[in-house]
Formats: structure tokens, sequence, C-alpha cells
């Protein structure tokens, strides 16, 4: 799943165009590693979004199968570090 895709169907981002914007503006890292929109993401992969006032980590736990999820389930796909 790519993703701008992934950080707004797990409740992370609230809508995936402000995803996309992120990642231009090279604010979000997969596995240390500055991502563009179209970068996939699998299971165990490290997200990292930079803040201005401080970073924040999440680990891909599960790939949804939806164009969303319910904002209970957030902890069964993501885990924040």
């Amino acid at each position: 799943m790519r993703v701008d895709k992934w950080l707004s169907a797990v409740n992370v981002v609230k809508r995936r165009t402000i995803a996309t914007d992120m990642l231009k503006s090279g604010v979000v890292l997969v596995n240390e590693m500055k991502a563009k929109a179209s970068k996939d993401v699998k299971v165990g992969d490290k997200v990292t979004i930079e803040y201005l006032k401080g970073a924040k980590h999440y680990e891909v736990l599960q790939i949804p199968t939806t164009k969303t999820i319910p904002k209970s389930q957030k902890d069964a796909y993501v885990k924040e570090m």
C-alpha cells in the first residue's frame, strides 16, 4: 500500500491530501529515508513524521484492506513508538 494511502487509512492524518503534502515537504521518513507518496509500506516498516514540535514514530503492524478503518481499531494497524 502506498504510504500516503496508509497514513490516511489508519487515521494518522485526517486526509490523504495532507499526507501527500507532508510527503512533498520531505517530513515523512520510511525506515529513516525520505519517502515519496508512491513509496510502498510493508508490515514492520518504521514511519517517522517530523513535526515542528518533535518527531512521531510509528510502526506498521497491518495493511488495511479497506479505504479507512474505524478509529477504535487503529491499534491493530499502527503502533506509536
